[in-house]
């Protein structure tokens, strides 16, 4: 396709009129699954290692650490950098080159997929056009179930804030800790659309838990891998979302958002686990925890889409917080800013979780509900462990009871797995079997009678 010129605006832009291969390897939906758990664990350990086991990442370890870093910084710095004018329809794809996706740092594991990275024009939460980037992967093995190759709109969990933690970056160099559930989608013979988010590669703030800019970039990621031009990939596929915490919120976001916003899908189902659906109780769960770092997230993002001005409340320490945190990726943020007291953050001497009850801030986040007057035209599978130790079991719950209420089909299940990663271990088999019924053509059953 011909590419835009790669430039940076001078503006906010507005619609116009018109490496060497590693070997590749198979791998076993049984190993990508273990693979899941133990990648996605991995994380919260190193934000909580014993300070007497520090030693064991330094040097060397340090030093790698901060290559690939660089590296993921330097993966095709261009290619993020928007064009002033944007296409009128969401969905278009701006530009598209070949690219790479490794499940390993040392960049041996490939799976067996063409990927294509895009950069696609989609809608903010105030209808504004944007830019957003992401990756597109098709199995190189022939669909052998009914119909077309379904393609899944996959909504990546917490990456960070800085540009270099980009799904689309990571992925090229084997960093992606969900690089292990979207193998298992790839071996199940699914092509996938997974969104980079507003802000995340490209110029500015990162919509992190903004409903609808989510919302909006998945669906239009899905679109703009329909409009590449990919053997057996076009408006008619099939189509599904996938989406575990942040990513959770976006799929339901997404799924809730798509009887208006992208009706031309032909949209099967989606699963959302572990679903942020009210920010105020995620907010009073995670405020001065190990997790700070995800309300250091979500209050910039929210502080750059909407005139909150968080910085008039922040005292030297709170503004640096926050300065630091925008340039973080998931796991050194965690560690960063681990058990901080919100409150010798502020110049009221106000926690992060007082702020977020009253003007403005509230309205701001009452406006992220999910479930607040919109439901799915299409069944959805809900999941959340009741021992999850960042987002709150009501809050996802709170989510099902609301879609019921407005008529949805809904598939709500419990799980008791430990922490957070826990529960998203437990839900990957259930989800797995809900995405195949969808694209069979099984009737889905409810869960709204028990709820």
């Amino acid at each position: 396709m011909t590419r835009f010129e790669t430039r940076a605006p001078d503006r906010a832009p507005v619609r116009s009129g018109g490496g060497a291969s590693a070997r590749r390897l198979s791998i076993s939906l049984t190993a990508v699954l273990a693979a899941a758990a133990l990648v996605a664990a991995a994380g919260p350990a190193q934000a909580t290692a014993d300070p007497d086991d520090q030693q064991a990442v330094t040097g060397e370890d340090l030093q790698r650490e901060a290559a690939l870093e660089k590296l993921a910084r330097s993966v095709d710095g261009d290619f993020y950098l928007p064009p002033s004018t944007l296409p009128d329809e969401d969905g278009a794809v701006i530009r598209s080159e070949p690219a790479e996706f490794y499940l390993d740092p040392v960049r041996l594991i490939e799976p067996d997929a063409t990927v294509t990275r895009i950069m696609y024009a989609s809608t903010d939460a105030h209808g504004d056009p944007m830019a957003v980037t992401g990756t597109v992967l098709v199995p190189e093995k022939a669909w052998r179930g009914p119909g077309d190759r379904p393609v899944v709109g996959y909504a990546a969990g917490t990456q960070g804030a800085g540009d270099h933690c980009a799904p689309s970056r990571q992925m090229a160099i084997g960093q992606e800790y969900e690089g292990p559930m979207v193998t298992a989608l790839l071996e199940a013979g699914y092509a996938l659309a997974l969104t980079d988010y507003q802000g995340l590669g490209t110029p500015g703030a990162h919509s992190y838990m903004v409903r609808a800019a989510q919302g909006h970039a998945v669906l239009d990621s899905v679109r703009a891998a329909q409009n590449l031009g990919l053997t057996g990939i076009d408006a008619g596929n099939p189509v599904a979302l996938v989406g575990y915490s942040q990513g959770g919120g976006a799929s339901a976001a997404a799924a809730e958002l798509a009887p208006d916003y992208a009706p031309d899908l032909n949209l099967k189902g989606a699963y959302a686990g572990a679903v942020p659906g009210d920010l105020q109780q995620v907010a009073a769960k995670i405020d001065s925890s190990l997790y700070t770092v995800f309300l250091l997230f979500a209050l910039s993002a929210l502080d750059a889409q909407y005139p909150v001005d968080l910085d008039s409340v922040l005292n030297d320490a709170g503004r640096q917080r926050l300065a630091d945190a925008s340039e973080a990726c998931v796991v050194d943020g965690l560690a960063g800013h681990a058990f901080v007291d919100t409150s010798t953050l502020t110049s009221t001497g106000e926690s992060f979780t007082d702020l977020v009850e009253r003007e403005p801030f509230a309205p701001v986040l009452a406006e992220q509900r999910i479930g607040a007057g919109r439901a799915p035209a299409v069944p959805v599978l809900l999941s959340h462990s009741v021992l999850d130790d960042v987002i709150p079991y009501r809050a996802g719950r709170g989510v099902a009871e609301r879609w019921c209420a407005s008529g949805a089909v809904v598939s709500w299940e419990t799980t008791v797995a430990p922490t957070h990663v826990g529960g998203y271990a437990a839900a990957v088999p259930r989800a797995m079997l809900f995405l195949e019924a969808r694209f069979a053509g099984v009737p889905a059953f409810s869960s709204c009678w028990r709820l």
